[in-house]
């Protein structure tokens, strides 16, 4: 499939955002027709539920007698109890897991091999990253038993003709349950349009379903409607009948994704590919040593233990270790910006994130309605539709809707803000109030003016009842229209004209929305700024999501959630789509896991962001999860990084940071891959050439003090890259063996200008000592180039590192000198070797430069051709000039878009005129 046609139906998506647009804001000036403007009706979106037949016959139950005992035990039987299933691991078989994987094997085979020269410390190693890998990956059970925790405990059924308390956990499908303010639905069920008290009733129950959906808002639910478990009776009360239980109800299928959700972390996979690579030079060098002093010697005692001392010298013991000390390093100085990290890998993983899934509900937002800017009749103000729509809200009313109305009126209103009554309204009275109800859809209270003695009405609730209240009028509907086409929640006020309580006039339209944090659009474009763009994923409504987007300064190309299982798309289209899309809306627990492992399927690394019950399976499923303040117990116990402070700003700061010990990490890694190989290319030649081995407590001695000191990396400068990082293990492994060979060179030059210029002997001790300390610091000395991509001056090291690194090759160098525990060189030997490997050094970063300035994909294509490469070359062409195809293109529609509403103003601006001269 070519690139356009992938790209073809998000271009559409973009360009008829742009025609809506134009086409909402021409229709309030279109006037031609004369008919009056139809009322837009904001349709709730259900998600379906897919109910077998089988399972359907059994719901039929008798709403006044119930299930009797003995078929309830029978479906208990076969359903299950109604609760999440809990799936432990043996702790100790767990424990043992961390055993294992390429670097542990090196550190076991150490082990082994060091019982007869230093057994303790290695061992110790081994048990430190076994035990760090046991603990931060115990979370698993604790997000699964946090979802249980959300479930009703008491639920009251119909059994036997009557009405009784049972346990949530032994409810059956076909059960009556019975619904009312404040409950916990304690199982999936379909509410029956029966009331509590047996009658039939036409009213709705107002259900708040945001921690396992992400909807902003309370939704309506009517007869045959289905209710999930866990979600809470925010108004109503109804009987409904039990359809799912246990792991089959909406929330027990999020718990079921949490479960399988155990993939190896980015992390595992990098270290488990360096320690293979290692592992796999050191047998091949190793063995062929074996080999060829086997056959000259004869010996197997004796050539085993100088193999053993050569490969425990060459295992990198100390990597895992300084690598997670690092993490944790910085997953300290994360807690200090109030980003707890619960797994600390995902310090290292969160610098490669190049995606950020976010939750909207609770996350760029409030998660609470608030009063947002108003329709207004001619003569009346803002603060007039406030003093209304308070007199007309029911005091304490347990209602979203309500609370923000009385919220706004109380902050905005200065006749509100220092009542001594928080009851009264100085200047007026309700002498008597109608609660809003389903039927007529509003609230109306009588109100007398203390001051005038006038007495009126204010009425308040449903655009269309409103208006309908005041006879019609025409600029309202559209005004209610332009607000429906933004996803914004609209109600009317009206009160009634002086003198007359029978008729009523229009004061105006309230709009309500979930308004984003005050810090969200600045960190989303700051998100932009590094590299990693932010996609919206909700459960919300599809035009709410949009207005969203428009307010955060997002791209408004925000998807239904039927894209991600269209059959009629390909598995490639899907992807391509949800690459390329700024979100998906009235997505549920599926559609948000299925989001983030289509873009892993791509290459891409994916953070998670949310807050509720829903978003558990997909902060559980992504590289990192990071669950936001006020967070529910199950987000945050499947999350990787908890944020305590409110809002999203501190993401900025936990990627800047990780991306600093990303290359702390990279630049160790780079400095020890590049270390074995000089060390075994070296040896395993020197061996064969020239039959010269160094002494045992030589060559632990070399690895136990530079891996040492490279533990202070983990307070090393870092110079923050402005894109994710990648590790790049083709470029970290090409360049290690480049620098590798030259340190290898540099090696034979010392070794062969000790004993043929100056005539060292080989079996002289002293050139044991002398190639000690051109081992011990020329190659250590790279680290200081290996910290940044450029010239070394370009980020100097901390004082701390500097001083660490120097600090051991001194003592080094003085032992050398010394002769302390090898016969002594002398200061001339001692100063001139390191002298030379300081100025080697320098050779090494310039290498190091050129590499890095001119490696690319492009490059690697063409040294290393294979189908998937070239594939993946064609297709970042294509993209590229398709994107800019797509961005010319956009470009000229808002051109015309802008020539259209600039015409359309002075349309307006001219009706307006002469309606004034007609008046």
């Amino acid at each position: 499939m070519s690139s356009e046609k992938k790209y073809q139906g998000i271009e559409q998506e973009e360009i008829l955002e742009e025609v809506r647009e134009t086409t909402s804001s021409s229709e309030a000036f279109n006037e031609k027709t004369g008919k009056p403007t139809e009322l837009i009706e904001q349709v709730h979106v259900q998600a379906a539920e897919d109910i077998p037949p089988e399972l359907e016959a059994l719901l039929h139950t008798d709403p006044q007698t119930g299930l009797s005992t003995e078929e309830a035990q029978k479906r208990l039987e076969q359903f299950g109890r109604n609760e999440l299933a809990e799936v432990k691991t043996n702790p100790i078989i767990k424990f043992l897991s961390y055993f294992t994987g390429a670097i542990a094997y090196l550190i076991e085979i150490a082990c082994i091999c060091a019982a007869v020269l230093d057994f303790s410390i290695i061992l110790a190693l081994l048990f430190v990253n076994a035990f760090i890998g046991f603990f931060e990956e115990a979370r698993a059970e604790s997000a699964l038993d946090a979802l249980k925790q959300t479930l009703a405990l008491k639920s009251h059924v119909w059994r036997d003709g009557s009405f009784v308390e049972v346990d949530v956990a032994e409810l059956v499908p076909g059960d009556i349950i019975s619904l009312r303010l404040g409950d916990i639905v304690p199982a999936d069920a379909r509410l029956l349009g029966i009331s509590v008290t047996g009658g039939e009733t036409e009213g709705t129950l107002s259900i708040d379903q945001s921690a396992l959906t992400g909807e902003s808002l309370p939704v309506e639910k009517k007869k045959n409607d289905i209710v999930y478990s866990s979600s809470i009776v925010k108004q109503g009360q109804m009987l409904a009948v039990v359809t799912k239980t246990g792991g089959n109800t909406f929330i027990g299928r999020a718990a079921n994704l949490i479960s399988i959700t155990v993939e190896q972390g980015h992390f595992q996979k990098v270290v488990g590919a360096i320690g293979n690579f290692l592992i796999l030079i050191t047998v091949i060098l190793v063995s062929i040593i074996f080999i060829y002093q086997m056959i000259r010697y004869k010996d197997f005692l004796d050539v085993l233990s100088r193999v053993l001392v050569l490969t425990i010298a060459a295992i990198p013991v100390g990597l895992p270790t300084v690598l997670s000390v690092t993490m944790a390093v910085g997953a300290k100085q994360l807690a200090a910006k109030k980003v707890i990290v619960k797994r600390l890998t995902a310090v290292e993983e969160m610098a490669s994130v190049s995606v950020l899934c976010s939750d909207k509900t609770g996350t760029l937002t409030l998660n609470e309605l608030t009063f947002d800017e108003p329709y207004l009749c001619p003569g009346y103000t803002k603060e007039d539709i406030l003093l209304y729509s308070y007199l007309s809200a029911e005091p304490g009313a347990n209602d979203p809707i309500e609370s923000a109305i009385r919220f706004a009126a109380e902050s905005q209103l200065d006749i509100l803000k220092n009542r001594a009554n928080k009851h009264d309204v100085p200047g007026y009275k309700v002498t008597a109030f109608v609660p809003f109800n389903p039927t007529t859809k509003m609230t109306n209270a009588t109100v007398a003016n203390l001051e005038t003695k006038e007495v009126f009405k204010v009425a308040k609730g449903a655009p269309q009842v409103i208006i309908r209240l005041v006879g019609g009028n025409e600029m309202a509907v559209r005004a209610v229209n332009a607000l429906a086409v933004r996803g914004l929640r609209a109600l009317g006020v009206a009160r009634t004209i002086p003198g007359d309580l029978d008729t009523y006039e229009l004061i105006g339209m309230i709009s309500l929305l979930d308004p984003p944090r005050p810090d969200s659009a600045e960190t989303i474009k700051r998100c932009n700024g590094y590299g990693v763009e932010v996609k919206m994923i909700t459960g919300d409504q599809l035009i709410i999501a949009k207005e969203v987007a428009r307010r955060l300064g997002m791209n408004r190309v925000i998807l239904d959630a039927n894209h991600l299982v269209d059959p009629d798309k390909s598995e490639e289209e899907v992807t391509q789509h949800c690459e390329r899309a700024d979100g998906f809306a009235q997505v549920i627990p599926e559609h948000k896991y299925r989001v983030v492992e289509l873009l892993q399927k791509r290459g891409l690394l994916v953070g998670m962001t949310g807050d509720g019950v829903n978003d558990a399976p997909a902060l559980k499923k992504a590289n990192v999860g990071i669950a936001v303040h006020g967070c529910t117990d199950a987000a945050r116990s499947a999350a990787d990084i908890v944020l305590l402070a409110p809002g999203l700003s501190t993401i900025v700061d936990g990627i800047t940071t990780s991306r600093a010990i990303f290359q702390r990490m990279r630049s160790y890694a780079l400095y020890r891959i590049t270390s074995t190989i000089h060390f075994l290319i070296f040896f395993f030649c020197i061996i064969l050439a020239e039959n010269w081995e160094m002494a045992p407590i030589l060559l632990i001695l070399i690895t136990i003090l530079n891996d040492a000191a490279t533990l202070v990396i983990a307070v090393d400068n870092a110079k923050i890259s402005a894109k994710p990082d990648k590790w790049r293990l083709g470029q970290l492994i090409t360049l290690s063996f480049i620098l590798g060979i030259l340190l290898t060179c540099a090696s034979f030059a010392h070794f062969y200008i000790a004993h043929h210029v100056f005539g060292i002997q080989k079996d002289d001790e002293r050139l044991e000592t002398i190639m000690y300390l051109h081992i011990s610091s020329c190659p250590h000395f790279v680290i200081f180039s290996t910290r940044v991509s450029g010239f070394f001056w370009e980020n100097l090291p901390s004082p701390i590192f500097f001083i660490a690194v120097m600090g051991t090759q001194v003592f080094a160098m003085f032992i050398s000198i010394y002769g302390v525990l090898t016969p002594a060189i002398g200061w001339p030997w001692g100063v001139s070797i390191i002298g030379i490997s300081l100025g080697y050094f320098f050779v090494l970063d310039f290498v190091k430069v050129m590499v890095f300035r001119y490696w690319s994909f492009e490059l690697t294509t063409k040294l290393w051709p294979s189908k998937t490469r070239k594939n993946k070359l064609r297709d970042r062409k294509a993209d590229n000039i398709y994107r800019k195809k797509i961005k010319i293109t956009v470009g000229k529609v808002r051109k015309v878009i802008l020539i259209c509403k600039v015409l359309l103003a002075f349309q307006h601006a001219k009706q307006s005129k002469k309606k004034a001269i007609t008046s």
